[in-house]
């Protein structure tokens, strides 16, 4: 009787032992690739799986989007400039089955991938190119580097450059550029202010040489300014337009 319980005991302890190395639990962002006795079987989950002890191996695969930091990378850019960039890479796997088969490690892989392709990508581009088509260049470096991940089933969704570091030299020479840029810019916009006002002068000037009467009246416009803002006596000279009139009258009288 007691050699009977034991053998239930050690048959249940069995199955335990059978069930927690046979049934897996998958989530929903988690795939299963199975293989049996080395061959693939094909790809489960999510969900609740079943496989046989000694028989069936899984490699686990997540299918959620990876964000990479791809570390500094010394680059001499096509004008001969050296520069420190790094980058970051969002990328998921989209076909767990290549991602396990046809790459050994697909995130050490495509990391890889990414440093090399931004050396050479950034080292074929010159200096003012990366710091004003920033998202042309991140276009370029996420269609290559999407171009040989696909094989791994591997789908790169973006790839963004973070930051350039410049030599303290270079630093110093663009400053006194943006300086002489900004300087020309304010000299370019004080003479074409010049130019306006001289321009509105003239087509003023032109006027008043056409119409003296108009001249007349700036004049003594002019002199009521004066006579308001200085409470002193003013002597000023007649204009002879205004004397003209009584000169025509007195010689018409003789």
């Amino acid at each position: 009787m007691a050699s009977g319980f034991f053998l239930i005991l050690v048959a249940i302890f069995f199955l335990v032992i059978l069930a927690s190395n046979s049934i897996k639990i998958l989530r929903e962002y988690e795939r299963g690739v199975v293989f049996r006795l080395g061959r693939l079987l094909g790809v489960k989950g999510p969900g609740l799986i079943w496989l046989w002890p000694g028989i069936d191996r899984m490699v686990k695969v997540s299918l959620r989007t990876v964000v990479m930091d791809v570390p500094s990378q010394d680059v001499i850019t096509q004008d001969n400039v050296s520069i420190k960039v790094n980058a970051v890479v969002y990328f998921r796997v989209i076909q767990p089955q290549k991602a396990v088969i046809e790459v050994e490690n697909y995130l050490f892989a495509t990391s890889q991938l990414s440093q090399t392709t931004l050396r050479s990508v950034l080292g074929q581009s010159e200096l003012d190119d990366l710091l004003s088509q920033r998202e042309k260049i991140n276009q370029k470096l996420q269609q290559i580097i999407d171009a040989h991940t696909e094989p791994w089933g591997v789908k790169v969704v973006t790839v963004e450059v973070k930051q350039i570091d410049l030599p303290q030299e270079m630093q110093r020479a663009m400053a006194k550029q943006a300086e002489a840029e900004r300087e020309r810019r304010s000299k370019v916009i004080a003479a074409e202010g010049e130019y306006q006002a001289s321009q509105r002068l003239a087509d003023a000037a032109k006027i008043l040489s056409e119409q003296p009467s108009a001249l007349t009246l700036r004049y003594l416009q002019t002199l009521r300014e004066i006579a308001t803002e200085n409470n002193s006596t003013t002597i000023f000279p007649v204009p002879i337009d205004l004397l003209k009139p009584f000169l025509e009258l007195e010689q018409r009288k003789r």
